[in-house]
């Protein structure tokens, strides 16, 4: 009855999911509701609703895992924003966060299984200003309030107009650093105004509603939240990295 005790250890919350509560927790706060969708999807959820047909060149950048002709594993959870759009009422304030698939080789920085959190918002007299105002208000409560925003313009098949979002880098303060390459700013998401047609194929008017998307990359913004110089880290489940959190 003297002998020690064997030592029990305690787990902890994983970084992606540390950061993942974080996010759910701030565009909760500015009215977002959160909404799930399956991880094999169908072509037409994951491309055709998305302004994406089968001749799209942009096909090529979202090359995936197909489990038949028309089952595939998603390329982004866009698809349930689209089950939204079909099911529920409007107006519509969501975020879909979720497991993604690409057929990336695996690098520092890329890797076939990743995670996103979209963002949707559909409304009466919705604009680009709606846009950037979430966005820079969801930026300085992840990386601080002196956090600067920039946005740049882009191309996305399912929104027009389309821009990149960057950040001034935390490590440096946007004077160039090993972390951000030198350029002072870090690219964290994807967004722009829902394209017509993406509204349409859901049988929503866009001369009555506007809207617009987010779609945010969630290891890209633990890795640089964290300083975390590797992604394939986060998948390893080496328990001297895993301590540290």
């Amino acid at each position: 009855i003297t002998m020690p005790a064997k030592e029990v250890k305690t787990g902890g919350i994983h970084p992606l999911n540390h950061v993942v509560n974080d996010m759910i927790d701030i565009f909760q706060s500015m009215g977002f509701d959160v909404v799930d969708g399956p991880e094999v999807e169908t072509d037409h959820y994951n491309f055709e609703c998305l302004n994406v047909p089968a001749d799209h060149p942009a096909r090529d950048m979202q090359d995936t895992f197909y489990l038949g002709e028309n089952l595939l594993l998603r390329t982004q959870t866009s698809a349930a924003q689209i089950r939204t759009m079909e099911t529920r009422k409007l107006p519509i304030r969501v975020i879909c966060p979720g497991r993604v698939y690409r057929a990336d080789e695996v690098d520092a920085t890329h890797s076939p299984v990743f995670h996103q959190l979209e963002g949707l918002v559909v409304d009466k007299g919705i604009t680009m200003c709606d846009l950037k105002g979430v966005l820079e208000q969801f930026a300085r409560e992840i990386y601080g309030k002196d956090t600067k925003v920039r946005f740049r313009p882009s191309f996305f098949p399912f929104t027009e107009p389309s821009v990149e979002v960057d950040v001034s880098c935390s490590e440096c303060g946007g004077k160039g650093c090993r972390v951000c390459k030198g350029a002072g700013w870090i690219e964290i998401l994807g967004a722009g105004m829902v394209h017509p047609n993406v509204l349409r194929s859901c049988g929503i008017d866009p001369d009555i509603y506007t809207g617009f998307a987010f779609g945010i990359g969630i290891d890209r913004i633990t890795t640089t939240r964290y300083k975390i110089s590797d992604i394939r880290l986060l998948f390893e489940n080496d328990k001297r990295f895993l301590e540290q959190f």
